[in-house]
């Protein structure tokens, strides 16, 4: 599908870019190609592979929760700036 100037100076402007008269002749021949290559894939027979939303199955990929000791709660304060009753102080975010 062959795209004219016109309707490339209409996709332009719906994109709000502003493109020289070389800008246009390049992005003519451009969209035109894609536009073809999308007409190269609708001839394509599909009437025999089902409707999926991935082409592959989909896995978690995630470890199995392990229950393990925690560090003791005085080595992660240790760094703290400030601290007050066994948790972190900081400043007030809201008012």
């Amino acid at each position: 599908m062959k795209l004219s100037r016109e309707e490339v100076v209409h996709i332009a402007t719906l994109c709000r870019l502003g493109l020289s008269e070389e800008e246009l002749e390049r992005f003519q021949e451009q969209l035109s190609n894609i536009l073809e290559n999308f007409d190269i894939l609708q001839q394509v027979d599909t009437s025999d592979v089902p409707p999926t939303a991935y082409p592959i199955p989909l896995e978690n990929v995630v470890r199995e929760d392990e229950v393990a000791p925690s560090s003791p709660q005085s080595d992660i304060l240790a760094n703290a700036p400030r601290q007050e009753e066994g948790y972190f102080r900081v400043r007030a975010v809201l008012e």
